[in-house]
């Protein structure tokens, strides 16, 4: 196989390439669990629909038959191409491509629903993350979150700003564990629908990552 031209390289905007072979097993690993989470994050969607950071591509398999096409982006080349055969197999039409979730290289208003799914705690910038979300979907379109960020105790909120100073962020490929975010999508200019936090794993000890977060929220009919 031929090296890959700068000009290719340049379109990695994320490279965590043992991180990524460590995440794409402990992801199917853990599917058991997140499995049931995916699809309630994705039933009823329908149309055309872009997912940020797909990953290994663990969410297509889940997505109804009502969805007309995925537009998937994925920064990291491993994963990428992971998610380039998981698209495959998928009962839907799904594009996997290069790209940021803070720039995303797609038109304004083009899709009728958007996917979040534990990719806002390692994006850089969040605020220009959901603005690009919000810019890509038709007014009042729907993005799905699935997240996981702050716990609610003090001492573990306090522990979790700890570790995204010095070592979490490092060990996990620019993940973040006390982020918030549903107060992001409210400053985004999102309109809150129904969510619910719950824990990840249900049972056994609470982990840094374990407080999650699913739900809906849309874009504005007036924007």
């Amino acid at each position: 196989m031929s090296p890959r031209s700068p000009k290719a390289a340049s379109r990695d905007a994320v490279h965590h390439p043992v991180f990524a072979r460590f995440y794409a097993r402990q992801s199917v690993a853990a599917e058991r669990v997140v499995g049931a989470y995916r699809k309630e994050l994705l039933g009823g969607l329908s149309g055309r629909v872009i997912e940020v950071g797909a990953g290994n591509g663990l969410n297509f398999a889940h997505y109804p038959t009502a969805v007309s096409e995925v537009v998937a982006i994925e920064p990291e080349r491993t994963l990428r191409q992971l998610a380039a055969s998981a698209a495959v197999r998928a009962d839907v039409p799904v594009d996997v491509v290069p790209g940021a979730a803070e720039a995303l290289p797609v038109k304004s208003e083009a899709f009728d629903g958007a996917v979040a799914s534990l990719v806002l705690c390692s994006v850089r910038d969040v605020p220009r993350a959901l603005g690009e979300l919000r810019r890509v979907l038709r007014p009042g379109g729907e993005l799905r979150f699935f997240e996981h960020g702050v716990a609610p105790g003090a001492a573990m909120a306090t522990a979790q700003r700890v570790l995204d100073r010095t070592l979490w962020p490092l060990l996990f490929g620019g993940c973040h564990v006390s982020r918030d975010t549903l107060d992001a999508l409210r400053a985004a200019g999102f309109e809150l629908g129904p969510y619910r936090r719950f824990l990840v794993p249900p049972k056994g000890p609470r982990l840094p990552s374990s407080y999650c977060v699913l739900g809906t929220a849309r874009r504005p009919e007036s924007d």
